[in-house]
């Protein structure tokens, strides 16, 4: 059994990978190759656009891949969502694809487009939002730089955004978010109904989501008195519920937490002053729910 692996090609490329090794799968993409090498046998890599993705995964091209939610609905492509990935290329998040015009545009709202020019990527996806407003306006495809072109070539853009600023730097507003979006673990139907392939899926999703859930989080391990316990307790936050495990000393026992990393360098010096001992901080790849 071999799995064909989609990877995004581009922006989210570098936050692809380093999420595949905190899941345990190394990935090394050799110069120009299309094809990047990976550590497990059953899976075969092909680097692909992030907007061509869901339309070869439908058509059976490749079994699974990473994309934006916004390319499967620009595809209108009919596949498996297997999970709901939330990272990008600045590290976390989602974006939104927005109806931005010029600072000084006399287009204030939705209905303003009425016969206008608008640029974008995402030209279907555009229509359709056009088209459920009752608005004609015609849309232009733009092969980037989109919020340069108003007002010259565009009387407003469709752009994706994560932060606003690039849109902010052109002095542009923005008046509407037409979709969110992050990125998706999808898969081809024919494939997902495959047991072993969708067994493989299945692994590879529940590891990338681990890997996800890590982000941002540490753990802590302490020794603690049981005199001390029930204070010391009181100040951890968990994902679930402290481990606590008898030492072989039965006056102490060991407790291990998860928890916010920016929680952690002010309630280190507390729970020491509450009573915890030998107090470790670990870093976390995975984190299964």
């Amino acid at each position: 059994m071999t799995l064909k692996l989609g990877i995004p090609k581009g922006s989210l490329q570098d936050a692809t990978v380093e999420l595949f090794r905190k899941a345990g799968f190394k990935i090394t993409i050799h110069g120009r190759s299309y094809y990047p090498a990976i550590d497990d046998p059953e899976i075969e890599c092909m680097l692909l656009r992030a907007q061509e993705m869901s339309h070869y995964i439908e058509l059976g091209l490749l079994d699974l891949g990473l994309t934006g939610y916004d390319w499967i609905v620009e595809n209108d492509a009919d596949v498996v969502e297997v999970a709901d990935l939330v990272y990008s290329k600045t590290g976390g998040g989602k974006a939104r694809w927005v109806l931005a015009v010029p600072g000084d545009s006399p287009i204030k709202e939705v209905r303003d487009l009425e016969g206008k020019r608008l640029a974008t990527e995402a030209v279907n996806l555009t229509k359709r939002f056009l088209a459920a407003n009752g608005i004609t306006a015609q849309v232009e495809f733009s092969w980037g730089a989109t919020e340069v072109k108003p007002p010259y070539l565009a009387d407003a853009i469709v752009e994706l955004t994560e932060t606003g600023s690039s849109l902010r730097a052109n002095n542009m507003r923005i008046i509407e978010t037409i979709l969110e979006t992050n990125t998706k673990l999808i898969a081809n139907r024919k494939s997902w109904d495959d047991p072993e392939k969708r067994r493989k899926m299945e692994q590879l999703s529940m590891l990338l989501e681990g890997a996800i859930n890590a982000e941002g989080k540490v753990g802590l391990l302490m020794n603690v008195h049981r005199d001390d316990l029930e204070r010391v307790l009181s100040m951890l936050p968990s994902l679930q519920k402290p481990t606590i495990a008898a030492l072989t000393d039965e006056a102490w026992v060991d407790v291990t937490v998860v928890l916010e990393e920016k929680l952690a360098r002010d309630l280190i010096p507390e729970l020491k002053r509450h009573g915890a001992q030998g107090i470790v901080e670990f870093p976390l790849n995975k984190v299964i729910l």
